[in-house]
C-alpha cells in the first residue's frame, strides 16, 4: 500500500494505492483546502481517520517548497513536513519528500500523449532534456535531464528569480510591483494566481481598459484570479482580456529563459493549475511571442515543443511513480 500526496498552497491531495498486478488501484483519494489545517500532520491524520487496518508500506509526498535533508518547509504555507514525523504517523520508514515540481516532472514523464496540448506549431521533437514550469498558487520550475540512457529530475526554485521586463509596459509593471514588493520582484509575483491579480490591478491603474463593476463585485465574492481568468477567456471584460494576454506573454518569456538555460530539445512542459484553465489564451499566440522573443537566440528555441499538461493530478501520480521506483529499488 502506497500513500501518495501533492501538497500545494491552495489544496492538498492525498491518495492510497494498492498493487494490482503491474499497476495500482486507488482505494481512497481526498482533496483538502490546505489553509484550513495548521500542520500537515493534522491534515494527514484527518485523511487516515477512517482507514484503520490498512498497512501503508511507503509514502511519497510532493510539496511546494525546497527539500533540505529530506524535509520540506512549505513556501506558501506555515508548514514543515518532517519525514520521520510522517513515518511515525503511518508506521513506515519508507518516506520520501519531493519538491512539488520534481513530483510533477516524474508524473509528466509517465503521462500519455492525450494529456498534452501543443502550443508551438513549428515544434520538432528530439531526444534530450525537458524544462518544466507550473504556474498555480506559486510558480514552480524544474529541469528533466537526459543522460543518454535515463532521465534525472532537478528540482529548482527558479520561480523566485528576478522578473526581467521586456517592453515599456513591463518596465512600468516592474515599477508598480516594486512599490508592493520593495525587496524583490520575482516571476512568481506575476506568474501565479496572485500574479494575475497583480497584472489586472496594474492595468487598471494605468487605464489600459475600463474596469467593469460586475467583474469587480465578483472579485469580492470569489477567488479574484478565477474571476479574471473566466472573464478574460469569455471576452466579456476587456481589462481581464488584456491581463490574460500580458500574463501569457510573460509566461512565455520566462519559459524561454528556462529553455535557454537547459536547452530542452525534448520540449517544455507547462503544468500547474492555471495553464489548463487559460488554455484558449495560451493557444492564441501571446505565449509563443514571449517564448521566441530572444533576439539572436530565437533560432535556438524555434523548433522546441511547448506543451500544456491538462491532467490536474500529474504531481500526485508522479509521487506514486517515484514511490514505486524506490520500493522496487529497495526490494
Amino acid at each position: 500500500m502506497i500513500l501518495a500526496g501533492d501538497v500545494g498552497g491552495t489544496k492538498t491531495i492525498l491518495a492510497l494505492f494498492e498493487a494490482e498486478g503491474d499497476s495500482f488501484r486507488c482505494l481512497k483519494k481526498e482533496q483538502f483546502p490546505s489553509a484550513y489545517y495548521q500542520t500537515f500532520i493534522g491534515l494527514l491524520e484527518s485523511f487516515l481517520s477512517d482507514v484503520d487496518g490498512l498497512q501503508i508500506t511507503a509514502v511519497c509526498i510532493g510539496a511546494a517548497g525546497p527539500i533540505v535533508k529530506g524535509n520540506c518547509e512549505a513556501t506558501n504555507l506555515p508548514w514543515v513536513l518532517n519525514r520521520e514525523e510522517i513515518g511515525e504517523c503511518v508506521n513506515t520508514q519508507n518516506v520520501w519528500l519531493l519538491n512539488d515540481l520534481e513530483a510533477t516532472a516524474w508524473g509528466l514523464l509517465e503521462s500519455p500523449e492525450q494529456s498534452f496540448v501543443e502550443l508551438n506549431p513549428d515544434a520538432q521533437w528530439r531526444q534530450g532534456n525537458h524544462a518544466v514550469l507550473a504556474a498555480g498558487t506559486g510558480l514552480g520550475e524544474a529541469i528533466i535531464v537526459w543522460d543518454g540512457a535515463k532521465y534525472h529530475v532537478m528540482a529548482t526554485e527558479g520561480g523566485h528569480a528576478d522578473f526581467a521586463p521586456n517592453s515599456e509596459q513591463e518596465i512600468a509593471l516592474l515599477g508598480y510591483l516594486r512599490e508592493k514588493y520593495p525587496e524583490h520582484v520575482s516571476y512568481e509575483r506575476l506568474l501565479s494566481g496572485e500574479g494575475l491579480i497583480n497584472i489586472y490591478q496594474f492595468l487598471k491603474q494605468t487605464k489600459c481598459a475600463p474596469a467593469q463593476s460586475e467583474t469587480e463585485q465578483q472579485m469580492t465574492e470569489r477567488d479574484p484570479a478565477a474571476v479574471i481568468g473566466e472573464a478574460g477567456i469569455a471576452g466579456s471584460d476587456a481589462l481581464c482580456v488584456e491581463a490574460l494576454k500580458l500574463f501569457c506573454r510573460i509566461y512565455g518569456a520566462e519559459s524561454g529563459n528556462l529553455a535557454l538555460k537547459c536547452l530542452p530539445y525534448a520540449g517544455v512542459y507547462l503544468a500547474g493549475g492555471i495553464g489548463a484553465k487559460i488554455l484558449p489564451v495560451l493557444q492564441d499566440g501571446e505565449f509563443m511571442r514571449g517564448f521566441l522573443s530572444k533576439g539572436r537566440s530565437q533560432s535556438v528555441l524555434q523548433k522546441i515543443s511547448a506543451r500544456v499538461c491538462t491532467n490536474p493530478e500529474v504531481a500526485l501520480f508522479g509521487a506514486l511513480s517515484h514511490a514505486m521506483k524506490m520500493v522496487a529499488q529497495d526490494g
